[in-house]
């Protein structure tokens, strides 16, 4: 008995085969295939929406750089611009604080060639 019912199993599956594959056929000749020339048609429709839609995307992509490149340079132009003014600043107070030094060298060394002088008058006189 458990031969005739493998045999009965597997009679039902070479039938169910045979079946979907016929409908398969069936389905496939109603289906209505393009025509070469609206192939044609319709797969260079397909291409030019593609081109049409690259170049908008390419387009936004260019001008969103631009606009970021642009953000980028002024932010950095009003860095530099508030660096320069720092360093304005900067360099001012140094440079005051140079030239109160540089006066106090010149006095100082006014005040060594008046002692020198006065030393040497002092020398020539006891000689």
């Amino acid at each position: 008995m458990a031969k005739d019912q493998k045999k009965n199993k597997l009679g039902k599956e070479k039938k169910e085969k045979k079946r979907f594959f016929k409908d398969f056929k069936a389905e496939l000749k109603k289906v209505t295939w393009p025509t070469p020339k609206q192939l044609a048609t319709k797969t260079a429709v397909v291409i030019v929406i593609v081109l049409i839609i690259s170049l908008i995307v390419f387009g936004l992509d260019f001008v969103f750089d631009k606009g970021y490149e642009f953000i980028i340079n002024q932010a950095s132009k009003s860095m530099s611009a508030e660096n320069t003014t720092e360093n304005t600043v900067e360099n001012t107070t140094e440079n005051e604080s140079e030239v109160v030094t540089e006066e106090n060298i010149d006095a100082e060394s006014d005040n060594t060639t008046n002692e020198t002088t006065e030393e040497t008058a002092e020398n020539s006189v006891a000689e």
